[in-house]
């Protein structure tokens, strides 16, 4: 299976967000914190150039606190600051805010160093399709602005919004590269819904997500991921299976043998917490 997928929606907002960065001060990069390596763009330190950049890790509570922990470090190791959120209820979020104040000050000050007069930060908000971009713009704004949802593509066009009289925000629709070449990236975007489901297909991808869970059970400490988790939720050990041996299995115990029902019903399951809060990727220095 070859996933890929890059919407004339998103090539022409690629081409304007490129244009409207001249204008920004800061950059929001938004990341799933379940899979924080596969939803970076590579292009993006090209893009920001020497702005400010401000690393979101979004759906924090999709894993646990352990793991966030791990990321926290690691990023630090790296030189990164980043900032855990879960936009849907708002966590985190004001850290935000006022770490994208303080690059605010900054700009000012340089204006006014030149004799120009202050004016608000200029913020954009970037990354993958479905990584909780919108849903962090509400929450910056403190109303809902902008459509939300949990699936990819539902942002089609760039527009400014004010959010106070310190900080305007330009809202972009994902943007992801015109080919994934990383192709155990690409699955893990399927899984986390972080792609547009017509570049997938549901089984191949549910019976990967069965492998990868059990591999990361093989490696995982205690704490670091739930064990079980879908012995737990479907009362069907998946030990002896492969991952499309297990998904016939379950298919044909749960689901009158509709392998895309059941397909469907394990990716929704993941998406929505019901396996447990379970990362797809751990720092590379865990292993």
């Amino acid at each position: 299976m070859i996933i890929q997928w890059y919407p004339g929606h998103i090539a022409k907002a690629e081409r304007e967000l490129k244009e409207q960065l001249k204008r920004v001060d800061v950059v929001l990069e938004v990341r799933d914190a379940r899979i924080p390596l596969a939803t970076h763009h590579p292009q993006t330190a090209q893009w920001v150039g020497d702005k400010t950049r401000l690393l979101v890790l979004n759906r924090v509570d999709m894993i646990n606190s352990a793991v966030q922990q791990l990321w926290d470090t690691w990023f630090q190791q790296q030189g990164e600051v980043p900032y855990l959120t879960n936009a849907q209820q708002g966590q985190g979020v004001s850290r935000v805010i006022q770490a994208a104040r303080q690059a605010g000050v900054a700009v000012n000050q340089r204006r006014k160093s030149r004799g120009m007069q202050p004016r608000p930060v200029r913020a954009v908000v970037i990354g993958f399709p479905n990584v909780g971009k919108s849903a962090l713009i509400n929450r910056l704004l403190g109303r809902r602005v902008v459509a939300s949802a949990r699936r990819a593509g539902v942002t089609r066009q760039l527009r400014w919004i004010r959010i106070s009289d310190q900080i305007e925000l330009l809202d972009a629709p994902g943007v992801i590269p015109a080919q994934l070449k990383n192709q155990e990236d690409a699955l893990k975007l399927a899984i986390c819904d972080d792609i547009g489901e017509a570049s997938y297909d549901n089984q191949q991808v549910a019976a990967a997500l069965v492998e990868l869970l059990k591999e990361l059970e093989g490696v995982a400490v205690e704490g670091i991921l739930p064990k079980f988790a879908l012995e737990k939720r479907y009362e069907l050990d998946p030990t002896p299976f492969t991952g499309e041996e297990y998904l016939q299995a379950l298919g044909t115990s749960r689901y009158q043998g509709n392998l895309e029902r059941t397909a469907r019903q394990m990716l929704n399951d993941f998406r929505k917490g019901l396996l447990g809060a379970i990362a797809l990727e751990l720092p590379p220095t865990f292993f």
